[in-house]
């Protein structure tokens, strides 16, 4: 019998563990900075449009710079890019501090340093995927990312919590200064690190850096256009539970802000959950990748027709625990399924795939619950991404060349529904074939001397 899988392996590195301090540090500070800017955006402008489009300019620079980026990070040590993206995002924290402590009341500023931050974020987010794996290496790279969807929750719920009680206290700018000083904090966590642990992986050679090189490795690899597209369609339609929550909270549940406070906070459990056991799982595959994916889409179905705030927030458990084990998967098989030099570029990849999930999604599920109602919205988004996830399981078979079971059974159900027709149209006409000549050519097509050398093979066998 195998030994059971442990849970923590990858903290078993020094390095590692050095790194998972590091990124509850940043993204504690991370999410302090957020609110921090939000709230300084809300109280200049007193508009909730203004905080949109502050939203917009973080994100909107993964869309076109992303490729950029990840061409860098395959092609440069990733240790100095990684530095270099970690100082710069201090200093912009630096500068909404001053900007928040010297009373502006101008948010062209505050939007100039976000812009700029999207930047930054674009061009050093691949260079961060591919310093972690080489951090661990491949064989603890699986727990490693789920290990960091645990922590990343975490940091997430203290930053939030954290800021919540300081911005009454002592203002936005505080918060700012926190997060800068968690940059720093995390460059001195990556100087300490020992070289001679890291594992490192091959840069690209000067023929295969580019965007246009890694557009084409993309291109050609069929079944990670199928995963990035899988994983668009759940992002946009599944994953935008801020908005669902939302209009279910307000809407049908009658819970208002405190009900919507309570969803939050199961949610955030259930993606601790579902960091956990993916982190207990020796390998991340694509069946577990299918049935994660299955059960946050009929459970986003589901979760349209329960009645009450409990019955939602019970189906919420399932969905954020599956959720995160279908994103920490899907990063594991498009690391490890890729050639190590286009790693970088496939990690931008999977950003600008999140990036625009988000930007697609989010006013998409907000327009169908302003015109069919929260409910019907999550019923329509549950079915179209089941349908859509059973149509990725049979193309991503064909790509590999082999089954899963999913893809399976929806291939044998296709497959019966289409002989079953078949059978019904010839009927009349001729007996079908039995299955141990199914894939033999009739003899009424192949002539008579085909069918008497037939016939004599099956004398021969008879004898």
């Amino acid at each position: 019998m195998s030994p059971r899988p442990d849970m923590l392996r990858a903290l078993r590195n020094r390095n590692y563990r050095l790194w998972a301090g590091a990124d509850f540090l940043s993204v504690g500070g991370t999410w302090m900075q957020v609110l921090g800017v939000n709230w300084l955006l809300l109280s200049i402008s007193h508009s909730a449009t203004s905080l949109g489009f502050g939203l917009f300019l973080q994100s909107a620079p993964t869309l076109l710079l992303a490729f950029v980026g990840g061409s860098l990070a395959d092609r440069l040590p990733a240790r100095p890019l990684l530095l270099t993206g970690q100082a710069l995002h201090g200093l912009l924290a630096a500068a909404l501090a001053v900007i928040a402590f010297s009373g502006a009341q101008s948010v062209w500023p505050i939007y100039a340093v976000a812009l700029l931050g999207g930047v930054v974020s674009a061009l050093d987010g691949p260079t961060l995927g591919r310093f972690g794996a080489e951090v661990v290496g491949p064989a603890d790279l699986s727990n490693a990312l789920a290990l960091g969807s645990v922590i990343s929750s975490a940091g997430r719920i203290v930053g939030m919590g954290l800021a919540g009680v300081l911005i009454p206290l002592t203002g936005a700018g505080t918060l700012f200064l926190i997060n800068s000083l968690s940059f720093v904090l995390v460059m001195a966590a990556v100087l300490c690190m020992r070289s001679g642990e890291m594992h490192p992986l091959p840069r690209a050679g000067s023929d295969e850096t580019g965007v246009a090189a890694g557009l084409r490795y993309i291109g050609r690899t069929r079944w990670l256009l199928v995963l990035l597209g899988l994983a668009f369609v759940l992002g946009a339609l599944g994953r935008n539970y801020q908005v669902t929550m939302a209009s279910m909270s307000e809407g049908p549940l009658a819970a208002g802000a405190a009900g919507y406070g309570i969803l939050s906070v199961v949610f955030a459990v259930g993606a601790v959950l579902g960091g956990l056991y993916a982190a207990s799982r020796p390998g991340l595959t694509f069946r577990i990748l299918f049935a994660a994916a299955l059960l946050t889409s009929v459970g986003q179905a589901v979760s349209g027709v329960v009645p009450g705030l409990l019955g939602f927030a019970v189906m919420l458990l399932p969905i954020a625990a599956g959720a995160v084990v279908l994103d920490t998967t899907v990063s594991t098989r498009a690391q490890l399924g890729t050639e190590p030099k286009m790693r970088g570029r496939v990690l931008a990849a999977q950003s600008m795939v999140g990036a625009a999930s988000g930007a697609v999604g989010g006013p998409l599920l907000g327009m169908l619950c302003d015109t069919l109602g929260p409910r019907e919205a999550l019923v329509l988004a549950g079915l179209v991404t089941t349908a859509v996830t059973c149509a990725a399981a049979v193309l991503l078979a064909r790509a590999l060349g082999r089954r899963l079971p999913v893809a399976a059974t929806v291939s044998a159900t296709v497959s019966a529904f289409r002989g079953d027709r078949r059978i019904r149209r010839r009927a009349p006409l001729r007996r079908s074939p039995s299955p141990g000549t199914a894939r033999t050519a009739s003899p009424s097509r192949r002539g008579p001397a085909s069918a008497r050398g037939l016939r004599r093979r099956a004398r021969r066998t008879r004898a």
